[in-house]
């Protein structure tokens, strides 16, 4: 989030208007976490990270959320931390992610069923 918003400030003159002004900030902050997920992809892990990220050491249970919010298409997780972090509308979302606020709708439903599925599975 930080790079995002260094991001932002440093372009803040790129800032066209055509949009909101949120939705861009939000928008810099989503191309910064996919910059840092590519990096990370590229790297390789560390021990320490691999018993971090899989539990060992940190809650279980916030790791398996954690993978199962990772194993849906960018979109849906592009989407989920939109509206459940960030805390935008169906419109803003859509402003970001450059959709029709249908599109929204439809993205939000896939990624919350594809996780009810994924974490049913674990609790079984």
């Amino acid at each position: 989030m930080q790079d995002g918003f260094a991001h932002a400030i440093k372009r803040r003159a790129t800032f066209r208007g055509t949009g909101s002004l949120e939705a861009w900030v939000a928008r810099c902050v989503i191309n910064a976490a996919h910059d840092l997920n590519r990096a990370v992809s590229q790297t390789p892990a560390a021990p320490e990270d691999v018993a971090t990220y899989s539990g060992i050491g940190s809650d279980a249970g916030a790791s398996v959320v954690r993978e199962a919010v990772q194993r849906l298409p960018m979109r849906q997780r592009d989407a989920l931390y939109l509206r459940y972090y960030l805390d935008l509308d169906y419109r803003g979302i859509a402003d970001v992610l450059d959709v029709e606020v249908g599109t929204v709708s439809a993205t939000l439903h896939a990624a919350r069923n594809s996780l009810r599925g994924a974490l049913q599975e674990v609790r079984r």
